[in-house]
């Protein structure tokens, strides 16, 4: 049985996912087993084979690449455990013209914000158009997630960083008793 998935990704974002003489697809491809067909004019993307968890992962590494993600970074969400989450920008300013001033919040200057937050978090991020991508384990996306959003909600970085220190602390605590008590 074949299954397949289309998504949409910006045009400027093509020559990334296909790669130098089509390397990255190729890569893709071969990982997955499955089939990429790209419409370089329209940015639409389809994914086709016959393992449907492979095609769903193969789908969100698209989607993380045409989010700004490096294609080695996109590449994670391959891996079982890993996520892909986005969160739209546009929800949190009450108009457009806020739009760069709040994405500068979550990057911070020179990237440190960004940084910050990806480190203590074990994740990596994207700030890519209307979005922030956020990838990595499902539970430190959904710190990182809470960390961005509280960003762009208008919490100070002290504070975010505050969070998710004791956020680092408690995923410590947690590791080491699922390493005591294996479920």
């Amino acid at each position: 049985m074949e299954y397949s998935y289309e998504v949409k990704i910006p045009k400027e974002r093509i020559a990334v996912l296909i790669g130098k003489k089509g390397s990255e697809k190729k890569d893709l491809e071969d990982i997955s087993s499955s089939k990429i067909d790209v419409d370089s004019k329209e940015g639409d993307v389809r994914v086709t084979g016959s393992d449907s968890l492979k095609i769903f992962a193969l789908r969100e590494v698209v989607k993380a690449i045409g989010r700004g993600f490096n294609p080695d970074i996109a590449k994670l969400l391959l891996k079982q455990d890993y996520v892909l989450e986005l969160i739209s920008v546009e929800e949190f300013v009450p108009n457009k013209n806020h739009l760069e001033r709040i994405k500068g919040r979550v990057i911070g200057a020179k990237g440190k914000s960004r940084g910050t937050i990806e480190k203590m978090t074990d994740t990596f991020i994207s700030v890519y158009g209307k979005t922030i991508g956020i990838i990595g384990s499902a539970d430190k996306v959904g710190v990182a997630k809470q960390a961005v959003e509280s960003l762009l909600n208008g919490s100070p970085h002290s504070n975010v960083y505050t969070y998710l220190e004791k956020q680092k602390t408690n995923l410590k605590k947690k590791e080491k008793l699922d390493w005591y008590h294996p479920s």
